[in-house]
């Protein structure tokens, strides 16, 4: 039986509801490797949409502060990516510095708090109903990162990767 055909047999068992044997972490990111940048953010984006995790809001918090340097700038920049420029002049005492300038640098997402990053998220769905699905596809990016969220979230991704898998 080779990689190709456990993956096949594991996802099965997730679309079915069961909860296979074994570490849901090690399953997603063995998968991640195995499907298209597209349907891992989709089963991203089903984990930031669940009922049966938090908010949006709170997930793009905890994975902000679980990322790196450059994790975290990509995920500033693509929230500050679904705002206007009235909107940056309001949200700028979230990040130091921020003022005018098209986009954060690592050092500025260095000094930004999960709490900062999770009302930009909260303001930032309030108005881009997209910015999940944006998201998704950035942190489609780093299967490593999202593992962080825990067993619960890569159920669910699991889930919905089977779908389309």
């Amino acid at each position: 039986m080779g990689l190709l055909d456990n993956l096949t047999g594991v996802l099965a068992q997730y679309a079915g509801g069961a909860t296979p044997a074994g570490d849901a972490g090690a399953h997603f990111q063995q998968v991640a490797q195995s499907v298209d940048a597209g349907t891992l953010a989709q089963g991203i984006s089903a984990v930031m949409r669940s009922d049966q995790t938090p908010p949006f809001a709170q997930l793009v918090s905890q994975l902000f502060a679980s990322g790196s340097g450059d994790q975290k700038m990509s995920m500033l920049n693509t929230l500050l990516s679904s705002v206007t420029p009235e909107q940056r002049a309001q949200l700028a005492g979230l990040i130091p510095g921020l003022g005018a300038a098209a986009s954060v640098s690592s050092a500025q997402a260095a000094a930004v708090s999960p709490s900062a990053v999770q009302s930009l998220a909260q303001h930032v769905e309030q108005h881009d109903a997209g910015i999940v699905d944006k998201m998704s596809t950035l942190y489609a990016a780093h299967p490593t990162l999202v593992k962080t969220l825990g067993t619960a979230a890569m159920m669910i991704a699991m889930r919905k990767i089977a779908e389309h898998a």
